[in-house]
């Protein structure tokens, strides 16, 4: 990456890449997602497509910026929701990546990410699509975090609420990966 950071600032949260192996620190309200969405190594991989290109995030109805077209460690992101005056942007930073790797055996592939300076939240985000050896295939969302400012604090069920809705919009993009929609 050359030039301008999309977003400013550090890492502000503690526990930075722990939703690599599941795990939230202290602290932190946590949320762990595991959904079927079929079998077979070719859905695995378009679904781990989507989720290493941001297509996962765009399904989902995020507008997406990003450095970078692919999913790197360190590139950054800030994802959008909401119109005009009332949209909230969060930056983010790649953490963590899994590639997909040659062959047909159990494996996963994903990233996780962590909030920057401006998110509402501060913690970790991980999208993984996992194979096992009887070829079904799950997509897992990992999060911890915990509001940045009093003001998200003051809003903490909407705030929740917000967090699982887009779950369930995240789930509904990796089903269209899933079923090859264009």
């Amino acid at each position: 990456m050359t030039g301008k950071r999309l977003a400013a600032g550090g890492l502000n949260y503690a526990g930075i890449g722990l939703t690599e192996h599941g795990r939230a620190p202290e602290g932190y309200h946590c949320l762990e997602s595991r959904e079927h969405l079929g079998e077979g190594l070719a859905l695995y991989r378009r679904v781990a497509h989507g989720i290493l290109t941001w297509e996962l995030q765009r399904r989902s109805g995020l507008r997406v910026r990003t450095e970078s077209d692919v999913v790197i460690p360190g590139a950054r992101v800030v994802s959008g929701f909401g119109v005009g005056p009332f949209r909230i942007n969060a930056p983010c930073e790649v953490v963590w990546v899994r590639r997909l790797v040659p062959g047909d055996g159990p494996q996963s592939a994903g990233f996780g990410y962590g909030t920057l300076p401006g998110h509402p939240e501060r913690g970790e985000e991980a999208f993984e699509v996992e194979i096992g050896a009887d070829g079904r295939v799950f997509l897992k969302i990992t999060a911890f975090s915990r509001h940045a400012n009093w003001f998200y604090q003051a809003g903490g069920l909407l705030a929740r609420a917000a967090q699982r809705h887009i779950t369930s919009r995240y789930v509904g993009g990796a089903r269209q990966l899933a079923a090859g929609e264009s």
